[in-house]
């Protein structure tokens, strides 16, 4: 009796070297956007951890200088530019200066407000870069894995057809792709989806920690010009 893995004789090597062009291209794709997948992820990672802990960085320093007033401050934000919460800072430092050098004072507690809102939301926005892909990456894997699965099959079902007999040699490569590109789906489709929603989590954390200082950047503002 010939052992089953004589039979189908299927490696890794085997199925790229030995596959049709359609399920060719349908795992290549699925390589591809596998790789570019992990690359986000690992860019985004790398950016989020960054980003937190400059955060923690500059917000211990912000309020060692506190009475130092918002000029201080500002020394302080320059060495933490890449924190978010130093981006958020220099957009409220920026409106205050405005009105402190037109009206010496400040008098727009609400255009205070909305600057340091409009760099919260600029922030996130860049935090959450590249992040839409993770998401089109988890639901489009799946489907592109399910083509790979749907030819093999046809293929396996042309195989027997051709041999005209039920044989496991005529259907082993067409089994063995529509599998390969079911794992491929997955394997691009599970750390995506995964990721993208701890990435999400994190944003999210980060973004309450912006609205958190921008309360503590009017606290000082008031406390420095009364306004």
């Amino acid at each position: 009796m010939i052992p089953t893995f004589a039979l189908l004789q299927v490696s890794f090597s085997n199925l790229i070297n030995n596959a049709k062009p359609i399920p060719a291209a349908v795992e290549l794709t699925l390589i591809l956007i596998s790789v570019l997948s992990w690359g986000i992820i690992f860019n985004k990672w790398r950016d989020l951890r960054s980003g937190r802990a400059l955060n923690r960085q500059f917000l211990a320093a912000f309020r060692q200088t506190q009475q130092l007033g918002l000029a201080g401050a500002a020394t302080i934000s320059k060495q933490f530019e890449m924190a978010p919460l130093s981006q958020v800072f220099a957009f409220g430092y920026n409106e205050v200066d405005r009105q402190v050098r037109q009206h010496r004072t400040l008098i727009n507690r609400v255009a205070l407000e909305r600057s340091l809102q409009l760099g919260i939301s600029e922030e996130i926005a860049r935090l959450e870069r590249h992040m839409n892909w993770l998401a089109t990456f988890a639901t489009i894997t799946p489907f592109i894995g399910l083509l790979g699965t749907v030819i093999g099959i046809i293929d396996s079902f042309n195989g027997l057809a051709t041999a005209g007999s039920a044989s496991l040699r005529a259907v082993a490569p067409g089994i063995a792709d529509s599998l390969f590109a079911t794992a491929l789906g997955l394997f691009a489709a599970i750390p995506s989806a995964i990721f993208y929603n701890y990435f999400g989590h994190v944003v999210k954390e980060i973004g309450a920690r912006m609205e958190d200082f921008s309360l503590e950047f009017l606290n000082l503002t008031e406390s420095t010009y009364g306004g």
